[in-house]
């Protein structure tokens, strides 16, 4: 009697054991690191060592494995026979012939050894790790990860011979939990996300944000035949009746020797003293034109635009000749929607005609 009570001591003990690696399995795995590593930056030790494991996912697999195994096979071992020797004594109280009874508890003992395991040894713990893996994972981690040194030296011999197996097959092992994803694997994760009511993007900003690179600039531009520019000696009178009339604010500028000298900002224009408002605007005010090429993907181009500072770009083929213009608020409208500039008079992607008059 007594050895029954010890293995249905072995029994929880075991259930607990086996729950633990099942569950530490799942949480390391399942963990984001952009939720732990502002943790471990903050000071906290289990976060720290959270990274490690989910660093050295491989690892804590074969720690985790191993427990699993050690403990299911230990069941078998200890509390499968405490069971089915205590279900055959009353058998044995009711009469029943001794080969019945043996069969009859050993199959009732394996079917419940059985239902507790899979249920309270596997599905529990594995769905409370996946519920709440990034909690999960600082809680068990730590004791995973004290675990894995002090059996360094088997999980190692387990883990080279696993990874051999695998490079046999031509896969490359990896260490580490993938925390990065492709553009389609977003774009995928977002409209899930959209579907459960978890994120909302009625801007379309989210979507524009992932669509953006997909963008070049020979899409984005004003081709040179939509584009009406004023002339190089236009004065800051003449571009302050252009922006009544369009409601625009920058315009480009020809040049003398054909083809562009830059563009005008209207505040640049508006900074000239008024005695110069009949003369020619100086060549100091006009600002330089970057250049793109066509098949430059928007987030180049703004990357580019950002860091000279300019807010009009030339869009040049192979060749060199100019097929457009690029504008910094096109651009950045591709990004989060529809820009209202209270300088426009109206809505606009394109530059329109200018006659400076």
């Amino acid at each position: 009697m007594t050895s029954d009570l010890f293995g249905l001591v072995w029994l929880v003990v075991l259930l607990a054991g086996n729950a633990f690696f099942v569950a530490g399995e799942f949480a390391v795995l399942s963990a984001r690191r952009s939720q732990i590593e502002p943790r471990a930056e903050a000071g906290s030790k289990r976060a720290r060592t959270a990274l490690y494991a989910m660093e050295h996912v491989s690892q804590m697999l074969a720690i985790a494995q191993l427990g699993i195994t050690v403990c299911s096979l230990l069941l078998l071992l200890m509390a499968e026979p405490a069971i089915h020797h205590m279900l055959a004594v009353p058998f044995e109280a009711l009469g029943v012939p001794d080969a019945a009874s043996y069969v009859v508890s050993l199959v009732i003992a394996l079917i419940l050894v059985s239902f507790l395991h899979v249920t309270f040894g596997e599905m529990v713990p594995k769905n409370f790790a996946v519920s709440v893996a990034d909690k999960a994972v600082l809680l068990l981690a730590p004791p995973l990860v004290l675990l894995y040194k002090v059996f360094m030296p088997i999980i190692w011999l387990l883990n080279t011979f696993a990874n051999l197996v695998l490079r046999m097959f031509r896969v490359t092992p990896r260490d580490e939990v993938i925390s990065t994803f492709t553009l389609d694997e977003l774009e995928s994760i977002v409209a899930e996300s959209k579907r459960g009511g978890t994120v909302t993007d009625e801007a379309g900003i989210i979507a524009g944000a992932l669509e953006f690179t997909e963008h070049t600039a020979a899409e984005i531009m004003v081709p040179v035949d939509e584009l009406v520019t004023v002339p190089r000696d236009v004065t800051p009178k003449q571009v302050e009746k252009a922006v009544g009339r369009t409601g625009f604010s920058r315009f480009v500028v020809d040049s003398e020797a054909g083809g562009y000298a830059g563009y005008l900002h209207l505040k640049d224009v508006m900074a000239l003293p008024e005695t110069a408002a009949d003369s020619p605007i100086p060549v100091t005010v006009v600002r330089s034109l970057g250049n793109m090429g066509t098949g430059d993907d928007l987030d180049t181009c703004l990357a580019a635009m950002q860091s000279s500072g300019s807010h009009l770009a030339r869009v040049i083929d192979e060749e060199g000749a100019t097929l457009g213009i690029l504008f910094l608020e096109d651009v950045l409208e591709v990004l989060v929607g529809e820009i209202h500039d209270i300088t426009q008079a109206r809505d606009s992607r394109r530059q329109h005609s200018v006659d400076p008059g």
